[in-house]
């Protein structure tokens, strides 16, 4: 059985926010594996993107959290519970998101595919600047592949992927999606 968007974003904004809630103290300043970026800039990016996607597609306005600058943990949990609870409101299910590039989606779709997908890719970038487990859902990892790969010049045109990274031909799943994202899966923060 297949999951709701609220049960995909249950899990994997919950891994995400047990990696913030575990950081060590002085993990957020920590280089991140997306290069110019700290750890906290990897929950600044998902904080500042997301609730003006929602604002502008679908007239829904999430207000402020705490600042990502003195509370990233808090400034995730902060997003994190608006959109369970947006995901968990059974009127959302009739929700539309209008964009220009994307045209008009069911909002829980929108939110699967745009901010849940960019979440499980993000959890990487934290987890190895946090010096946490960075291990991802292989079979995710293989399925948002796939679904990437067919559409690889619109994605790069797009400027949010860096240029692919080769890896060796018989990697695992994660260790090929990180590559094609434009992530060094190799990447280790004691080497910056």
């Amino acid at each position: 059985m297949s999951q709701t968007a609220a049960q995909e974003f249950t899990e994997i904004g919950g891994r995400f926010g047990a990696l913030c809630d575990a950081a060590p103290a002085g993990a957020w300043d920590q280089p991140a594996p997306v290069e110019g970026w700290a750890a906290r800039d990897v929950v600044r990016h998902l904080v500042e993107w997301f609730p003006s996607f929602l604002a502008a597609g679908a007239s829904v306005e999430l207000p402020p959290g705490p600042s990502v600058d003195e509370d990233p943990a808090g400034a995730w949990r902060h997003l994190q519970d608006q959109v369970q609870a947006l995901l968990d409101d059974p009127a959302t299910a009739d929700r539309v998101l209008s964009n220009p590039h994307i045209g008009d989606v069911p909002l829980p779709r929108a939110v699967s595919q745009f901010f849940t997908a960019d979440v499980f890719m993000h959890t990487w970038d934290l987890a190895r600047a946090t010096g946490q487990d960075a291990t991802l859902d292989a079979d995710r990892c293989a399925a948002m592949l796939a679904g990437m790969e067919p559409m690889e010049e619109v994605i790069r045109a797009s400027g949010q992927y860096g240029p692919r990274v080769e890896v060796p031909a018989d990697a695992d799943a994660q260790t090929r999606m990180l590559g094609f994202i434009g992530r060094d899966p190799f990447w280790d923060s004691s080497e910056v």
